[in-house]
């Protein structure tokens, strides 16, 4: 079937937050996003040519319910260095079954992210 419609890419995630400013200094300070432009209850960050759109909500967060994960295509950097680096800011890391080198881990609000390293 040929749809009439064709994404080209996806445009932004949205992740609820219950911290705005603890969330925005998680993804700008420690995962190096830059902001394009924000609210006070709103943060939209870049990141290449996606972005993440962080909502800042009162009711309770339930991170993973509304997504599995969102995959971050790292620029650099090897395995051990990667996971030393979020080791050492207190962030538990996990693998997957039968990937243990797969990268892991929860934002301050519970939601999982996964690291994508280059390939070599």
């Amino acid at each position: 079937m040929n749809s009439p419609l064709k994404v080209s890419g996806i445009d932004h995630v949205v992740f609820h937050v219950k911290d705005l400013a603890r969330a925005r200094k998680f993804y700008v300070d420690f995962l190096g996003m830059e902001v394009d432009h924000e609210r006070s209850w709103q943060c939209f960050l870049k990141c290449g040519s996606q972005g993440v759109a962080l909502f800042e909500v009162k009711e309770d967060v339930h991170a993973g319910s509304e997504v599995n994960h969102m995959a971050l295509r790292m620029a650099n950097g090897d395995y051990e260095r990667v996971k030393a680096v979020l080791e050492s800011a207190g962030i538990e890391v996990f693998g997957r079954r039968g990937d243990p080198h797969c990268i892991y881990f929860h934002d301050p609000d519970g939601h999982q992210l996964q690291l994508l390293l280059p390939e070599n």
